[in-house]
């Protein structure tokens, strides 16, 4: 593995949202390998307690903390905080993950658009503006890490909700690293975590195993600490089936849209299948 961030050390504290499963649950798996402890948050109370438990196998139960929460109630963020420093400290890795897709129509209940846009955006929201304060104050080294989605860049037609939330988390965190990039005497950094295709209980459908054109949770947690290492900001992972040079092409056309003044979405738009073939070819 490339040489980790001054950040992720033995004896330091990760705070993992969304943890219970999927890639939460493979980057506080790794990062309890790692020595560290951590303390993991989730929706799922039983899935949460399921995952504390492999987790105190790694590290030990006193390096464990499960604490069930909704990011997206500001309250039980600060509570999830005001645990975390209370038995461990300060922290040093927060990884904003905790996410949901249930599917989304433009014109659908508003309900659901409420609910994706607090879990997703506000939820990420939660996590920096509480956390980050003191591990900015405590003038060591810092890691926040938002996961993002493609979806959140290539916007593509079908679930708007999503894609929303998404590229609002994209929009905060490269506004939350200039922020910090900015403040004298920070040694806290952030980076946007954009997962390529990953087999997970958010994105199995119904699926009972692994597409082949899919990377595992763990595959791109691994990727994740390799990039990381190497002080990336965007965290663009490729899967199985999508190389990161098809992925550049098609979020080059997409920013190609507003500045050629094409039709939003062109990319599915029939009248323009042969001319995205042809950038996809390079021709």
């Amino acid at each position: 593995m490339a040489t980790l961030p001054a950040a992720i050390a033995p004896s330091h504290v990760a705070v993992v949202t969304g943890a219970a499963s999927g890639i939460g649950f493979a980057a506080a798996r790794a990062f309890a390998g790692l020595g560290m402890k951590v303390a993991i948050a989730d929706h799922d109370a039983e899935g949460l307690k399921a995952a504390g438990q492999v987790l105190a196998t790694l590290v030990g139960a006193e390096n464990v903390l499960a604490v069930p929460t909704d990011v997206a109630r500001r309250e039980a963020v600060q509570a999830l905080h005001e645990q975390v420093t209370a038995r461990f400290g300060a922290v040093h890795v927060l990884m904003n993950n905790a996410g949901i897709q249930p599917g989304s129509a433009m014109f659908g209940p508003i309900e659901t658009w409420e609910r994706i846009l607090a879990v997703n955006l506000g939820g990420i929201i939660n996590g920096t503006q509480i956390f980050a304060p003191d591990m900015i104050a405590g003038g060591t080294p810092g890691l926040i890490i938002n996961t993002g989605s493609k979806q959140g860049i290539t916007t593509p037609p079908g679930d708007p909700a999503y894609n929303v939330s998404k590229a609002g988390v994209k929009a905060f965190t490269e506004a939350l690293q200039h922020e910090l990039r900015g403040t004298a005497g920070c040694k806290v950094s952030a980076h946007l975590l954009i997962p390529g295709f990953v087999y997970t209980p958010l994105t199995a459908k119904g699926r009972p195993e692994q597409p082949a054109g899919a990377w595992t949770p763990e595959q791109t947690v691994d990727f994740m600490l390799e990039r990381l290492g190497a002080g990336d900001f965007y965290i663009l992972c490729p899967d199985n089936e999508t190389p990161r040079a098809l992925d550049e092409k098609r979020m080059a056309w997409a920013i190609g849209d507003i500045i050629e003044n094409r039709p939003p979405l062109s990319r599915w738009h029939p009248g323009f299948a042969e001319a995205f073939k042809a950038h996809v070819e390079g021709e």
